[in-house]
């Protein structure tokens, strides 16, 4: 069974934060592990914000991040691409909310939109705005 997963689900993979032995046992022994080829920006992020808190120093980020590089190099981690054609797609489907009260970030909305264009029913995340905007993209937000 493949499984979506957003970028924060991938740093729980990698980083001792909150859900991570949940998350881990999520994917454990899964194949299908499906991303926006996009979480590499966001988890190159995600490894800085833990060094800027102390929590990793440089060389712990480097490796985990060269982990993370080895995973996808492996096929742990099938990254979808962000094409002009993904993005015109997060275009127009943000156009079509109609909802005022649906909070949709870039980075989510690159997500959502590539998870509903390959088919996916649902995304797995612990981002609330993400969780909450997922409906509005034909997906089920789902959280360990």
């Amino acid at each position: 069974m493949s499984l979506y997963l957003d970028s924060a689900y991938i740093a729980k993979c990698y980083l001792n934060e909150p859900d991570a032995p949940r998350v881990r046992a999520l994917v454990a022994g899964k194949t299908g592990l499906t991303s926006s080829a996009w979480c590499r920006a966001e988890l190159g992020c995600i490894f800085l914000r833990h060094m800027r808190d102390g929590a990793l120093t440089r060389r712990q980020a480097n490796e985990l991040h060269d982990l993370f590089r080895d995973d996808v190099r492996s096929g742990v981690w099938d990254l979808l691409p962000v094409t002009t054609a993904v993005l015109e797609n997060v275009e127009l489907r943000t156009r079509r909310l109609r909802k005022r009260d649906v909070f949709v970030r870039a980075g989510d909305a690159v997500h959502l939109t590539t998870a509903a264009e390959r088919g996916f029913r649902e995304v797995w995340t612990n981002d609330r705005h993400m969780l909450g905007a997922a409906r509005s993209f034909g997906l089920r937000g789902r959280s360990v």
